[in-house]
This record gives structure tokens, sequence and C-alpha cells, in this order.
């Protein structure tokens, strides 16, 4: 994983400090949409998966432009991210059909049930996730993270993992407290 900026650094703490401690565990229950993260909802709306030219390449994201993660600790295309993960890496559920956007291949797209009953949509077998600390479309701050267990990656067209760093930010970029 590539070095951040400070105040890269200290936004990302912060969001993911809002996102945990502004979630509850809903111990079971159905999981209405005022108590999951934001970024889970507006997929659920429109479910639409397409694509974006990132420095990783072409990538998969969401309708929104938030980029798309697989994890490594999925096997098949049964999710195994739930709780205080889930809060951290949103589920991208959807409540009919995943839309196939520009440079999707629809016969790639597909849906598994999570324990809580929400569908979430799968490409090439492989659950689809966001990252909370990713607070802009493009954002690409969760490639190669190793969190709760194994890593997660931006996926490619084919549904296979992009492993490839980002760039570093450059020194004379704005916001990065000139590191």
């Amino acid at each position: 994983m590539g070095y951040r900026s400070g105040a890269a650094v200290a936004a990302t703490v912060g969001l993911l400090a809002a996102v945990l401690g502004g979630c509850s565990d809903d111990g079971g229950s159905s999981g209405s949409a005022s108590s999951e993260p934001s970024a889970t909802t507006s997929a659920a709306a429109s479910g639409t998966v397409t694509t974006a030219s990132s420095p990783l390449g072409t990538i998969l994201v969401d309708g929104d432009g938030r980029t798309l993660y697989l994890w490594e600790a999925d096997t098949a295309s049964e999710s195994t991210c739930d709780g205080d993960c889930a809060k951290a890496w949103p589920p991208v559920t959807v409540t009919g059909k995943p839309l196939a956007g520009k440079g999707v291949k629809a016969a790639l797209l597909g849906t598994t049930t999570r324990d809580d009953g929400r569908k979430e949509i799968t490409y090439n077998g492989h659950p689809l996730y966001r990252y909370a600390g990713d607070t802009n479309a493009g954002d690409t701050n969760g490639q190669g993270s190793n969190g709760f267990g194994a890593a997660w990656y931006v996926l490619d067209t084919a549904g296979d993992k992009i492993t490839k760093s980002p760039p570093p930010a450059s020194p004379s970029s704005p916001g990065n407290g000139g590191y």
C-alpha cells in the first residue's frame, strides 16, 4: 500500500470514525435503510455496475462512480464480510436485478443472498463492496488494503482483481499537507 498524506489519513480516519460511530449493530434485524451506511442505500436504488478509467486502468464502479472492490476472504460467490467489516466495506446491495452499464458484461453480473437477507451484487462470482474511506467518485484508497484478515482489490472488466498500487500523490497536490 502506498504512502498517504497526513490530510488524507486524517480524513480517512475521521470518515471511518463517523461510519463506525454512527452505525449500530442491529442484532440480526432485517436492516432498515436508516441503520445502514449511506453508501449502501444508493446502490439498492439503482443497482448499476459500470466502468471508469483510473490510474489502475479501467475499473468497476457503481452508478455514482464509487469504486467497487472484491475481498479475497470471500470464497465462491458467498459474502463473508459482516459486522464491523461491512461497516468499513459496505456491501453493494440491490433490491431487483443488477444493471450492466458501459463496459460491463451483463453475463458476469449476479447476486448472492447475505446472512441478513439482502441481495449483494456479484461480478464474475465476486461479491462487491465499496470502501468507507473512498470519499469521492474515483477514489481507490482501499486498493491493496489488508483489512479484516484478507486483501481488498479493485476489479477489471473481466472481474479479475487488479493488484498494482495507485501512484503516490504528487508533492505539489493541494490538500496533502506538503508531503
